[in-house]
């Protein structure tokens, strides 16, 4: 297997999310008068901040906050750690703080939002009548539904005082928000459940959206999303109307920089997508097909090629004590539909940790399934028992690299010589 390809390819898509390059491209000017302060949440938060202090042409303050892990040295903003996937205590604590920290701004005032994948949980802010107890299960159960991202968000966004906007309606402040995408269709009030960005969604549709995957959510949650206090800000609400965002990295732009590499090592590449939702198993059967196709007719692409894709696939749990995430998922299954082919797999998060494991992803190729059964394991029934990291762990193929700094969220690449 040609792993060094393969990882090569990861690590120019995670190098092209950089924060320091789009934030240098969308810096926003000092206020004539009044304070810079900067807030932040997500796994490439601290990153971010220390970026921006980099290119910041004056002092900087404030407050960002990451998963733990994730910090880094900064020099004027304080960088926070708190628990994901799941909140905890250090997350409520943090929540407050920005919201303390925002509600005394002046309209003199920036305030400069740096805001990536992981945000959500990062942030809890329990609305008044329910706890941090309501907002783990929420999120616990949305984790485990298959639920596509932008659908867990616009649940969570009606059961917080952060998420949805609010967190931006609280100042008086101009906020400018800085983005790092990991949605698929980069829609920017989906990220972290927008803090700063409003959206047009409304409790009906999160009402539905509980119905649909058919989530079985606390009594008191429910209560509250049959409320008017759960609805959440307008995008038209004049409160927003100095805000002003920008996207800084994404997908798309990290799965041209990997196609660029593959061009420059003689290998055609294919981008598929960087947008693919669904079930992590399904999505691997689409990939395998196309790839078996190519390898067997030469179409729709001449080999050698590589196909990429990105997007945040799901997984639905259905197994217990399964250890592994989406891409870990996504490895397993694709291992099983290429058995015995000539065709290499690379699936991996770019923020370097899959799911709540230790591992960025995993490795697969043609010789995967029957090197699971020589080591004594039946690779079918650890997919259905979601536990991907054991599988490639026997066989030393999980792909580590550690936080990353960054989060465009997976990044796929199937390689036929």
């Amino acid at each position: 297997m040609d792993k060094p390809f393969l990882a090569a390819l990861f690590d120019v898509a995670v190098q092209a999310a950089d924060p320091l390059t789009g934030i240098r491209a969308h810096l926003p000017e000092p206020p004539p008068s009044g304070r810079t302060v900067v807030i932040g949440a997500g796994k490439g938060a601290a990153q971010m901040a220390a970026a921006l202090e980099t290119l910041w042409p004056g002092p900087l303050t404030g407050i960002v906050v990451t998963r733990y892990g994730y910090g880094c040295e900064t020099r004027g903003i304080e960088v926070l750690e708190a628990a994901h996937p799941v909140p905890d205590e250090a997350g409520l604590a943090a929540g407050a703080r920005l919201l303390d920290l925002v509600s005394g701004l002046t309209e003199n005032d920036l305030l400069i939002a740096l805001v990536c994948g992981g945000g959500s949980a990062l942030l809890p802010a329990p609305p008044e009548g329910l706890t941090l107890a309501d907002e783990i299960a929420v999120n616990e159960v949305l984790l485990a539904s298959g639920a596509p991202i932008s659908a867990m968000n616009m649940v969570r966004k009606h059961v917080s005082r952060i998420k949805g906007g609010r967190l931006a309606a609280a100042t008086h402040a101009r906020v400018v928000s800085l983005l790092v995408s990991d949605i698929p269709g980069d829609n920017p009030a989906a990220i972290a459940s927008g803090p700063t960005i409003p959206d047009a969604s409304t409790r009906a549709d999160a009402l539905a959206i509980i119905a649909q995957y058919r989530l079985d959510l606390p009594a008191a949650v429910m209560t509250h999303l049959n409320g008017p206090a759960a609805d959440a800000p307008m995008p038209d609400d004049p409160v927003f109307a100095r805000h002003e965002h920008h996207i800084v990295a994404s997908a798309r732009v990290s799965l041209e920089a990997a196609a660029d590499e593959a061009r420059g090592r003689g290998v055609m590449p294919v981008i598929l997508s960087d947008a693919m939702e669904g079930e992590a198993r399904d999505v691997a059967l689409v990939h395998a097909a196309i790839a078996r196709e190519v390898l067997a007719r030469g179409r729709p692409f001449s080999r050698p090629a590589v196909l990429l894709s990105g997007g945040e696939t799901t997984v639905t749990l259905r197994g217990r004590g399964g250890r592994g995430g989406r891409n870990g998922e996504f490895a397993l299954a694709m291992a099983l539909a290429i058995d015995g082919h000539a065709i290499e797999v690379l699936a991996a998060d770019t923020d370097g940790i899959d799911g709540s494991e230790d591992n960025a992803g995993a490795f697969a190729d043609g010789t995967t399934v029957r090197r699971l059964r020589a080591a004594g394991i039946d690779p079918r029934e650890m997919l259905e028992r979601n536990d991907s990291y054991t599988s490639f762990s026997t066989i030393g193929d999980l792909h580590k690299t550690g936080p990353t700094g960054t989060n465009v969220n997976d990044f796929r690449a199937i390689l036929i010589r």
